[in-house]
């Protein structure tokens, strides 16, 4: 069976047909531990449910724009592939992160870019979640495991600061 060009483009073009259909009907699906919003209702609030999303203006259309479901997807997607689910950023005033041992503020602001701000979302982070924040740490990559980060950030949010004391020394601050 021999293909000529035509049939190859045309073979193509319904694999991506395909694809794209495949995507959407997976978005529609609701993702455990993700919040779906109606349409009337699509401001997402940027900081907190998809930080790499800009917020719409104030005067400018509201509803689901094609580039809000398109990244709406991709998380969903990826959020299940990798294991992760999106977090929202916990009520209440952020922590200082630079307490924890061996985090400075430029570390701090990596973490607050990545919106982690308190320490109950460092200590609630799954082995996949620590996994992809490591990766997208940037200079600061490898530190969350080599200084115990998380571990340190579980008695920080526990309010044990005796127990933190005992196991990593003076509380800093």
């Amino acid at each position: 069976m021999t293909f000529d060009t035509t049939t190859l483009l045309i073979l193509l073009a319904i694999l991506a047909l395909a694809l794209l259909a495949a995507l959407v009907l997976r978005s529609a699906r609701r993702t455990p531990g993700v919040e779906r919003r109606p349409p009337s209702e699509s401001r997402y609030v940027a900081s907190r449910e998809r930080p790499y999303m800009k917020p719409p203006a104030a005067d400018g259309p509201r509803g689901n724009g094609v580039a809000d479901e398109v990244a709406a997807a991709a998380t969903d997607v990826a959020g299940e592939v990798l294991g992760v689910v999106p977090r929202r950023a916990p009520p209440g005033p952020a922590d200082d992160l630079s307490r924890l041992k061996g985090v400075g503020p430029k570390f701090v602001a990596r973490l607050n870019e990545l919106g982690i701000v308190r320490y109950d979302q460092l200590a609630g982070l799954n082995a996949n979640e620590a996994a992809h924040l490591d990766e997208r740490m940037g200079p600061f990559q490898g530190r969350l495991a080599r200084d115990r980060l998380i571990e340190q950030a579980d008695y920080l949010a526990r309010g044990d600061a005796e127990g933190f004391e005992e196991k990593f020394g003076k509380l800093g601050g």
